[in-house]
């Protein structure tokens, strides 16, 4: 299988502060990764990167072969980002909001209505496609935030904590449309919740202090750290500073 992205010594600076060191990852496509990390481990910054909303001190990035340091347009076609902050103009209605972003993006009119069609059915937007945004529950406006980032249909899709302040039957509600995702759309995903993390990620990153602590299954975490749920993984890995090394998962105390 193709590698959607291979991450090379990437790094990022702000001043003295090293927010992202050095850290090198490979994305299987079609695969759903989440970075874990406490506040400031560098997850959100990662993403930016990747994403071409900053631009990295030292190292490089391959979206599908692609440099982020120079084939940064290249990539913005297959690629997409859905921030933290819902995304949507709140005095338009769901409709709108899902042919103003295609339009944005310059798609014909054919393929703004054959992209929100799919959209529409995609997330059962059908009950509420003629409602303002502003009317809508928190999860319904999350859900139409991430369909515009889709609605491009982009290989890569960065998610940075998609289900933040959603209640729980929101958020499993949530769960259901990214996990439809699978195989279809690479997914780099941030998030907080570790139950979100452990049910959706194929592979799971610890991030600490801007490096990669550990990378693997959920199952191979619990196992490395003798853990009986991907929190206590978590826990143990950020306190005690498991390293993740080439392919291999180590600890190194």
């Amino acid at each position: 299988m193709e590698k959607a992205i291979v991450i090379k010594n990437l790094r990022k600076e702000f001043g003295l502060k090293v927010a992202v060191r050095d850290i090198s990852l490979e994305v299987e496509e079609g695969s759903i990764i989440s970075l874990l990390g406490v506040n400031g481990a560098g997850k959100t910054t990662t993403i930016r990167m990747l994403s071409g909303l900053s631009k990295p001190t030292g190292g490089d990035a391959f979206i599908f072969g692609k440099s982020i340091r120079n084939e940064m347009n290249e990539i913005k076609n297959i690629s997409n980002l859905s921030t933290q902050e819902t995304a949507v103009a709140p005095n338009l209605t769901v409709l709108e909001n899902l042919e103003f972003m295609a339009e944005l993006y310059g798609l014909s009119a054919q393929e703004v209505r054959a992209q929100v069609d799919k959209i529409i059915q995609m997330f059962s937007f059908e009950e509420v496609k003629n409602q303002k945004a502003k009317t809508l529950s928190g999860g319904w406006q999350r859900k139409v935030s991430i369909g515009m980032a889709l609605i491009t249909a982009p290989k890569i899709l960065y998610l940075d904590e998609p289900t933040l302040g959603l209640d729980v039957l929101a958020r499993r509600e949530l769960w259901k449309d990214i996990e439809s995702l699978k195989g279809e759309v690479t997914i780099v995903l941030t998030t907080h919740y570790m139950e979100e993390a452990e049910h959706l990620s194929d592979c799971v990153a610890v991030m600490v202090n801007g490096e990669i602590k550990a990378c693997g299954s959920v199952e191979e975490l619990k196992v490395l750290t003798a853990a009986d749920s991907l929190e206590n993984a978590f826990v143990s890995i950020a306190q005690n500073q498991i390293a993740y090394s080439g392919n291999e998962l180590t600890d190194t105390l």
